[in-house]
């Protein structure tokens, strides 16, 4: 299933333009959240990056 959906990054408006914002022109992007597994095969790299970003901040 694809997801038709956009979200602005700009903005935050939604749209169903795949390449860019109407209103400011910025990118836009899925709003929807990744589908959930129990046999995620990139949780040990979701957990990295989660820990680098909370040492750096």
């Amino acid at each position: 299933m694809r997801w038709l959906m956009r979200k602005c990054v700009n903005c935050g408006r939604y749209t169903l333009r795949q390449d860019k914002c109407p209103v400011c022109g910025s990118e836009v992007r899925v709003p929807h959240p990744p589908r959930f597994s129990p046999e995620d095969k990139y949780v040990k790299y979701r957990i990295k990056a989660k820990e680098a970003s909370q040492d750096q901040g």
